[in-house]
């Protein structure tokens, strides 16, 4: 039997702090809150759910993957976030390319030290 994954249906994140963490996705990145808890709190971000919780086990507590948000306009994004504190590690900037358009991408962190990214395409001239 093959398997067929369809879609990512939800990332989840640690934090230590769910309250400035809810704050940050909520008012900073703008992402609607779904409902919170003392020790979580979901977000919808197009299809995905996002998933911020404290650590159940050792085991758990780390940084997150790196999530990509994807945004039409990358360097209206990256004014706008910059506008509201973000500390952004470089500026937009090319990683690659796919056929007819350029990957351009901005990295920075969120309150409880994960990685994060605003990610736009490009087409080329």
């Amino acid at each position: 039997m093959t398997v067929k994954i369809e879609r990512v249906a939800q990332v989840g994140v640690r934090v230590h702090d769910v309250q400035r963490a809810v704050a940050f996705y909520r008012d900073v990145l703008e992402l609607p809150l779904l409902f919170s808890a003392p020790r979580l709190a979901f977000f919808q971000c197009g299809e995905t759910r996002l998933f911020l919780s404290l650590s159940e086990a050792p085991r758990f507590d780390h940084p997150a993957s790196i999530i990509y948000y994807q945004v039409a306009d990358l360097d209206q994004a990256y004014a706008g976030l910059q506008g509201r504190g973000v500390a952004f590690e470089d500026a937009p900037h090319e990683v690659g390319r796919l056929g007819d358009r350029a990957v351009w991408m901005a990295f920075f962190p969120d309150p409880e030290g994960n990685l994060l990214a605003i990610t736009s395409e490009r087409p080329l001239n």
